[in-house]
């Protein structure tokens, strides 16, 4: 009986490591073993089609949600300006929201505008609704490509922790993108910060 019982709990225990190497559990040390929530798998074509969060989130079966964290009117740095074709110190605004799928925190994003073409997004209702979707029905405008989209790792902040539940200097990715619209004119610059473990990229 003290054999067979050894011999289960290896077993059990070799099922554990799997399950963690596979990604669906996480051991943390002095607190147990946690079944992870189920990940966000969203497409990224940097050159010719852009998927909306929201819409990632509806194609894995998840709701998305947002909160509207700060909408802050900040002046263009030259690489903003740059892009956008105004001059530095142009006012942008920045929409600074949670998003979330199934209620999870996945991304802190930033969604910056030039203010004067989109100044009705200091007072417009962002809430749980994707910010693509609401400029498209008010001017007609929606991204259509990147260029550049990079991605890079970056330690949460203890605000950043905070906002996306997660620990204080856990690595998230970050990814800054250029967004042009279909006539191929600047757009929108985004700004995300991304849980890892909640999240799945397709390139």
């Amino acid at each position: 009986m003290a054999e067979s019982y050894k011999v289960g709990r290896v077993t059990v225990r070799r099922a554990i490591e799997e399950l963690v190497q596979q990604g669906y559990l996480t051991k943390r040390q002095g607190k147990g073993t946690f079944v992870n929530a189920p990940k966000l798998k969203r497409k990224i074509r940097q050159k010719d089609d852009v998927q909306s969060f929201s819409d990632a989130c509806r194609v894995n079966g998840m709701e998305p949600g947002a909160c509207v964290i700060s909408r802050k009117i900040l002046p263009a740095d030259s690489t903003e300006a740059q892009f956008f074709g105004v001059p530095v110190g142009t006012d942008l605004i920045c929409v600074e929201r949670v998003r979330t799928a199934d209620g999870v925190p996945v991304m802190l994003e930033n969604n910056i505008y030039v203010y004067e073409d989109n100044a009705y997004l200091s007072t417009a209702p962002l809430s749980n609704q994707s910010i693509f979707e609401f400029v498209r029905n008010r001017t007609g405008r929606t991204p259509a490509f990147t260029d550049p989209c990079t991605l890079e790792i970056a330690c949460a902040s203890p605000e950043v922790a905070r906002l996306l539940a997660v620990p204080v200097g856990e690595p998230l990715f970050y990814m800054e993108a250029f967004f042009f619209d279909e006539q191929r004119r600047p757009f929108i610059i985004g700004r995300q910060r991304i849980v890892g473990s909640r999240y799945v990229f397709d390139i």
